[in-house]
């Protein structure tokens, strides 16, 4: 578990309503968290307006919480480690074993789990 009030990268945010992804960026707001959604449209999630790119968030990142597939997410796996951030969540459906290896070599901690269900059961 980590602090409070983080800021949390949501790789693959959706503005549909049904999606986990947009799920989580609401959920992680009503926390108190300070989310930064990513979406390749910039569109607008939950009254933020997303992110077209990693590039675009210039803050210290605490957690970025996956919500992409394997193929993606290894497109994208420099990036993600230039941010440094203190964490990686691979929510279900968003497994990579390659980018695993990986952060754990840079000393990023890797949890496979759900970012709702760790919201609801305290171990965010």
């Amino acid at each position: 578990m980590m602090k409070n009030n983080q800021n949390v990268v949501v790789l693959g945010a959706s503005p549909k309503e049904k999606r986990y992804s947009n799920k989580a960026v609401h959920d992680l707001l009503s926390y108190g968290h300070r989310v930064y959604p990513v979406h390749p449209l910039g569109v607008e999630i939950h009254g933020l307006n997303s992110y077209k790119s990693l590039d675009d968030i210039t803050c210290q990142v605490d957690t970025v919480t996956l919500y992409v597939g394997k193929e993606r997410s290894t497109q994208l796996m420099d990036k993600i480690f230039s941010m440094k951030p203190d964490r990686i969540i691979m929510n279900p459906g968003a497994e990579n074993d390659l980018l695993e290896s990986k952060a754990k070599k840079l000393q990023i901690e890797v949890i496979r789990g759900c970012t709702l269900v760790m919201l609801r059961t305290k171990q965010f």
